[in-house]
């Protein structure tokens, strides 16, 4: 049962832009389908799809109210007005060597080395409450709390254990294979973000060369995007090479796929490479508020390739890149601290080669996308 509330104003959503810009044709992951064996390998056939063609898609009816939806927006709309001494209280020790729980500050990043300007992107993570975090968070959070836990344990239940039965399923695994991997009573680096991109004049944005953010792969399993519609997420085609927009869908989850199912899988399935790109000019007046989930393995997790798929064996693919290069394969810890301190890297300008194809790991050299 839903927790008691307490009182909260309104979210409301900016007007979706009118600008005709090439959208990305994604696949819908329906989990009204989910839950019989006719069902489940329908939604695994067309996952194999989404994840080995485009790497993102949509996940609809999840059983997850929009008035739900709304209230996190609402609860990270009411943590970004407060005043940035107090936020700043929440930094994480550890930033620069990879901790990311907390508030992470705007203007760690320089995206025009030419004039200093630099990005304006809010961080704030709240980690999972299986006991091994600790939960300290600005009033305006500690208030809502309960209903924070039980949003992001709602998350688990009705979307990510799906899609990681389906997944299993479509490799060939028991079904519950991966979810015993990201069980969420065991400790793993999962979040709750609420991410705050603030606007830039269009004269600032003229400087930008068309992007808030270059091209990225997220480090984990999945993340979760929920639908607020200032247009600014591109992707790559996994074939053309090309990027697309993804557009805002109502009632709809915006998926992407990550390193490590890349690594468990051997390549089958592809880390997806995104971007911000600047709005569209009907949208540049105003602030972007994103409500996301990343989801990762259990730190004790080992990346290797499964050996126990037959559809990764039937597809020649048995090895990862550490295996090939005959290097240590990461935990999923070791992989998350070694991508988050080069991710939090401080003061990089854009175009610094040397922090864009930086060895992480041995074995594992970094890539930072136009």
């Amino acid at each position: 049962m839903p927790v008691p509330v307490p009182e909260l104003g309104s979210y409301d959503f900016v007007q979706e832009t009118k600008e005709n810009l090439p959208w990305a044709d994604l696949t819908t992951l329906d989990l009204s389908l989910y839950g019989t064996p006719e069902g489940n390998q329908q939604l695994a056939r067309t996952l194999v799809k989404a994840v080995r063609e485009d790497g993102f898609f949509y996940v609809k009816n999840f059983n997850i109210s929009q008035e739900r939806v709304n209230r996190q927006f609402a609860i990270g709309k009411q943590l970004y007005e407060i005043p940035l001494e107090e936020k700043l209280k929440y930094v994480p020790q550890g930033l620069d060597e990879g901790a990311f729980n907390g508030y992470v500050p705007a203007g760690r990043r320089i995206l025009d080395p030419v004039s200093g300007l630099r990005d304006r992107v809010e961080v704030y993570n709240i980690p999972k409450f299986n006991g091994d975090f600790k939960h300290e968070h600005p009033e305006v959070l500690q208030q809502y709390l309960p209903e924070i836990e039980e949003f992001a344990r709602s998350l688990h239940t009705e979307v990510l254990d799906p899609l990681h039965t389906i997944l299993a399923i479509a490799l060939g695994l028991p079904d519950d294979y991966l979810k015993e991997t990201h069980r969420y009573e065991v400790k793993s680096e999962d979040h709750l973000r609420y991410m705050k991109y603030s606007k830039f004049s269009p004269e600032e944005n003229e400087k930008l060369n068309g992007l808030w953010g270059r091209g990225h792969t997220d480090l984990g399993t999945f993340t979760l995007l929920f639908r607020q519609p200032v247009a600014a997420l591109q992707i790559k085609n996994h074939t053309t090479g090309e990027w697309s927009w993804v557009k805002p869908q109502d009632g709809t989850l915006t998926v992407n796929t990550c390193d490590a199912l890349s690594f468990l899988t051997g390549g089958y399935v592809k880390s997806t490479i995104h971007r911000v790109a600047v709005p569209p000019k009907d949208q540049q007046h105003v602030d972007r508020l994103g409500l996301l989930y990343f989801s990762r393995p259990n730190n004790d997790v080992v990346l290797k390739t499964i050996k126990e798929s037959p559809v990764l064996r039937e597809a020649g693919l048995t090895e990862n890149e550490f295996e090939r290069s005959g290097n240590p394969v990461p935990t999923m810890e070791t992989w998350t601290f070694a991508k988050q301190k080069w991710q939090r890297t401080k003061n990089v300008a854009r175009g610094d080669k040397k922090f864009e194809t930086a060895q992480i790991l041995p074995g594992w050299n970094e890539k930072v996308y136009a």
